[in-house]
């Protein structure tokens, strides 16, 4: 078999880099059922015109279907089978899961889901076409009360807070309001708040004077209304004068709308209940736009604190209308993570690293192959009492079954006690030796009460500083 060339954008991590992802996902989850989050995990696909109906274009979802249909009448796209493809996010699929189940949902219901998720984007350095995602959301029944955008952002401050034991660094989450944003753009007589949302989210990438360009060329806006979208982009903070300073630029602009004041009403709110509750956390950014058209209020942005370059690593806001059957609305915050993203940067950065890439403690060694009975026993004891072992694949000399342990970062090797004078089976066969490949330690043990230290009895996740 030739040597397979690698898929760019579906990231494998090696074994280290499995145990940071999997102490990510355990930290995240614990923080989300300590607020009273329910897990929950949905289909990996969706019908297509669901997909396709809120914002996200054609060309990122990936579609499914067979490679061989049953007949020539089965390869027609009239069949009446939806088409199907796969989810781009989690949103989207929990909007659904909510409209399918309402009748047997407490609410508000508070969830949080991690899975993968596929999108056919251009794969480049923090971006992948398969990834996992983890969210929280809330929604209620009709109406949700607005303390929850307060606190789902903190959640998820507090939640990646948790991994800062383990050197990654402090965030920051910037906030905006879907309604400040439409109300200025209205009052200043742009109509096509959606289109002048998507080029405002793209300032970070292409720089203002091309998001001014874009803007007059298929927004349709003079020169003036583009400056004053770019003043509003550029105001910032951590306290309520924010909101003065957008009253200042729309009174200036005569772009005042009651929209806008119900916005900045809802911006204060939150600016104000976070700083009481996390000061320093939460900072208003009126370039946060968020392009999915979803979003009808608060939208955040998440970025790690002396490293913002790397980008947003956690987004999300309020949506009124997603879950919705006609009859009956499911107004609904949440935020999400793409935790193949984060993973990819603690990574690459050099900011975290696994002491060890296998689960195992110890590495029993074996005497001889006629004995290895003996150190299956050892190590069969050894795990009944929660201590991870294995054996020596092979019976060689010590010295190459010690040099096993070390290229896989085991830090204990276990030589089990010889047979007697005359060959016969050792008095105890779980009593022998330990020994401490790092610092060359040796001790006389017994499978039935030796643990090694409790650091050093799974894999643990440390900066990388410590690692080395």
């Amino acid at each position: 078999m030739a040597r397979p060339t690698p898929l760019s954008g579906f990231p494998e991590w090696l074994p280290d880099g499995r145990v940071v992802e999997q102490h990510v996902l355990d930290t995240l989850r614990r923080t989300f059922e300590l607020h009273g989050f329910a897990g929950i995990e949905t289909r990996a696909v969706e019908p297509l015109d669901q997909l396709l109906r809120k914002g996200e274009t054609s060309k990122e979802v990936y579609v499914l279907r067979r490679l061989q249909e049953e007949g020539q009448a089965d390869a027609s796209p009239d069949r009446g089978e939806k088409q199907l493809g796969l989810h781009f996010d989690l949103t989207v699929p929990f909007a659904r899961y909510v409209l399918e189940n309402a009748g047997r949902l407490a609410f508000p219901f508070k969830r949080y889901q991690i899975q993968k998720v596929w999108r056919g984007e251009r794969p480049q350095d923090g971006r992948f076409r398969e990834f996992v995602q983890a969210d929280i959301d809330v929604v209620g029944a009709g109406e949700l009360p607005y303390h929850y955008e307060v606190e789902l952002p903190l959640v998820m401050a507090e939640a990646l807070g948790a991994l800062g034991d383990v050197g990654v660094p402090e965030v920051r989450i910037l906030v905006n309001n879907r309604k400040v944003a439409e109300g200025f753009y209205r009052g200043l007589g742009l109509e096509d708040v959606e289109g002048v949302l998507r080029q405002v989210d793209k300032l970070d990438k292409i720089g203002p004077d091309a998001v001014a360009e874009l803007l007059q060329a298929e927004q349709g806006a003079t020169p003036e209304q583009a400056k004053a979208c770019l003043e509003l982009a550029a105001i910032s903070g951590e306290d309520v004068g924010v909101v003065e300073r957008v009253r200042a630029l729309a009174a200036s602009y005569a772009a005042g709308t009651e929209l806008l004041e119900t916005g900045l009403g809802e911006l204060a709110a939150l600016i104000e209940a976070a700083a009481r509750r996390a000061p320093g956390v939460v900072v208003a950014d009126l370039k946060i736009a968020r392009g999915l058209d979803y979003y009808t209020g608060s939208v955040y942005e998440t970025v790690l604190v002396g490293h913002e370059q790397l980008g947003s690593i956690c987004s999300g806001g309020r949506y009124d209308t997603l879950a919705s059957d006609g009859k009956n609305t499911y107004p609904g915050v949440g935020l999400s993570i793409g935790v193949s993203r984060l993973v990819s940067r603690l990574l690459s950065a050099g900011l975290v690293a696994a002491t060890r890439g296998v689960p195992t403690a110890v590495l029993v060694a074996v005497s001889d192959e006629e004995h290895r009975t003996q150190s299956d026993a050892v190590a069969t004891a050894l795990r009944a009492r929660g201590v991870p072992a294995d054996v020596a694949p092979t019976a060689a000399k010590f010295g190459k079954q010690i040099k096993v342990a070390d290229r896989r970062g085991i830090p204990f090797v276990w030589f089990p006690a010889g047979p007697g004078a005359e060959g016969e089976p050792a008095a105890d066969a779980l009593a022998g030796q330990v020994k401490d490949i790092r610092s060359g330690e040796q001790v006389d043990a017994h499978a039935d009460s030796w643990a090694p230290p409790a650091e050093d009895l799974h894999p643990r996740v440390v900066p990388a500083v410590a690692a080395g």
